[in-house]
Parts: structure tokens; C-alpha cells; sequence
């Protein structure tokens, strides 16, 4: 069994450890972190050594790493160093914390609801009552926001408030995609295009000639242009010639970025041979997080 003291260390090694990208960590920086004698933090070394979750490095450069055991004794996964799940405080991100668990306590509580967060890192750096934003998280691509009401910081866990908790499923984007796409020949004139999108129920399609994608057409600037007055314009003359695909390949997760960044209502996907696989809408997207 551990003090509280030894945890500490444990903990302060294991975040310096992954701070400097996984080399040995010295004891008057261990001191440093938690303010401490380094002479103190020398001592509890040898304990810690003698029980297995620490282990020496010698040489100029030496110090020590923590072994598979210390992490398993603070539960914490091991291979820190690969994966960072990004933690943001009142808009900010901090780079050099990330989380290692989120646990809910009390979910079933009506408007309430409270989060365990185990954290690698300085977590003196954050404040009660700082907003938090963590995630997304690997595989299940979770994020948490809240405020914090509390911080353990032997155990280097943050206590949040919560006020939202979002999931977005794991899947390819072709999963949700249109295969079945409708696509307007650049020479249609804007009565044929109009006709097109309402008779399939769709907000947009692209203009292709001769499989080369030319652009995309958007039901509002078929408005924009009756709005104007203008009835006889083909396609290619009001169509947006700045087309962003992407591979039907990538995750839902990483295609709501790409439209998110471009600003974009529909986007095109191609397969591996560059040609056109299908298009997926925000509308599309949305159902899907609905029903997930």
C-alpha cells in the first residue's frame, strides 16, 4: 500500500515521463513539479525501486522511468506516449495533459449528472469552476464538456460538472452516403436544373462533364438567381466551381470536419479510383447522429 507521498511521486514521474516524450526523469525535477526536497524525493526513489515501479537509468543523461506495474498500480493504461486525448480549459487547449479515464457517477440523476476524469499530467494548472472541454476521445470518439468542482491531486483526477456528453459513431462515411447520385450536366439551363433537384428531393448535386467533377450546384443559388430575376443561365454559369471531396473511405467523424472547415451542405466522395462513389449531405449526417 502506498502513502500518499509515494503516489504522488508515481504520478509526478509518470507525467513528467510523458511530457518528455518517454526519457528518464530526474529527481530534482520530480522536486521541482511537486515542491519538494529533492533530497526527500531521492529517498522515496529507493522505495519505490525496491517495489518495482520504478526502475533506475544510469549515465549523465539517466534518471528514472516508471515500470508496467506503476501503471498498473495508479490504473492507469500503459503507453502513454501514444495516445492524447485533448483536454481544452475555457477555449484553450492544453497540450501537454491528456486524459487516461472518464467514469460517470451519477447518470440516472435527473439534470444531473457528475464525471470522474484521470488525468496524465499537471492538473495544477487547472482551476475550480474552469470550463472544460475533453475530447474526442479514440474509437468512440467521446467528448465531455462541464466546469470543474473538484481536483485530487495525489491521485491526479478531475471531478466535472457536466453539461453535455456526445458520441459520434464509429463508421466509414460511405456507410451514410448516397451511392445513387444525381449529377447535372454543366449546359442544363437553371428551369432544368431546379426541376431535377425537386423531382429527386434533394438540396444539391454536382456538376459533372465527361466524369470530371466541375462543380456543385446548391438549390439556394437556384433561389438566389430567381431572386434576381435571372431565368435563362445554365449551370456552369451559377454552379460552385470550388469543390471539396473527399475519400468514401475516411471516418463520419473526419468527413463532419471537412464540411465543418470548407462550410460545405454536401460533399463529394470518390472511391480508390478517384471516381464518384456517392455524396453525403449535413442532413444525412445528422440523421444518423439522431438514430445512433
Amino acid at each position: 500500500m502506498l502513502t500518499s507521498v509515494q503516489k504522488e511521486i508515481l504520478q509526478s514521474l509518470i507525467n513528467l515521463y510523458r511530457k518528455s516524450k518517454c526519457t528518464s526523469v530526474k529527481c530534482e525535477n520530480i522536486a521541482q513539479l511537486m515542491g519538494r526536497n529533492s533530497g526527500t524525493i531521492r529517498n522515496q526513489m529507493q522505495s519505490l525501486r525496491s517495489l518495482g515501479l520504478v526502475k533506475g537509468v544510469p549515465g549523465p543523461r539517466g534518471g528514472y522511468k516508471p515500470t508496467l506495474e506503476a501503471y498498473h498500480t495508479l490504473n492507469i493504461q500503459d503507453d502513454p506516449c501514444e495516445i492524447h486525448v485533448p483536454i481544452y480549459v475555457n477555449g484553450t487547449s492544453i497540450p501537454d495533459i491528456s486524459v487516461n479515464k472518464i467514469e460517470f457517477n451519477s447518470i440516472l440523476k435527473p439534470g444531473d449528472c457528475e464525471a470522474t476524469i484521470s488525468v496524465l499530467g499537471d492538473i495544477k494548472q487547472l482551476d475550480l469552476d474552469d470550463e472544460i472541454k475533453i475530447g474526442p476521445t479514440p474509437v468512440n470518439n467521446l467528448t465531455v464538456t462541464g466546469t470543474i468542482v473538484g481536483r485530487d491531486d495525489v491521485d491526479n483526477v478531475l471531478l466535472l460538472k457536466t453539461d453535455s456528453i456526445q458520441s459520434v459513431p464509429n463508421i466509414k462515411i460511405k456507410d451514410i452516403a448516397t451511392t445513387d447520385v444525381i449529377t447535372i450536366n454543366p449546359e442544363d439551363n437553371i428551369a432544368d436544373v431546379a426541376e431535377l433537384l425537386i423531382s429527386n428531393e434533394i438540396k444539391g448535386a454536382p456538376v459533372v462533364n465527361d466524369g470530371k467533377i466541375m462543380g456543385i450546384v446548391m438549390f439556394k443559388e437556384i433561389v438566389k438567381m430567381i431572386s434576381e430575376k435571372v431565368f435563362e443561365i445554365r449551370a456552369k454559369s451559377f454552379m460552385d466551381s470550388h469543390v471539396i471531396t473527399a475519400s468514401d473511405n475516411i471516418s463520419l467523424m473526419r468527413a463532419m470536419d471537412i464540411m465543418y472547415q470548407n462550410n460545405l451542405s454536401l460533399m463529394v466522395l470518390l472511391d480508390e479510383n478517384d471516381e464518384i462513389s456517392g455524396v453525403v449531405s449535413f442532413t444525412d449526417i445528422l440523421e444518423r447522429l439522431v438514430i445512433a
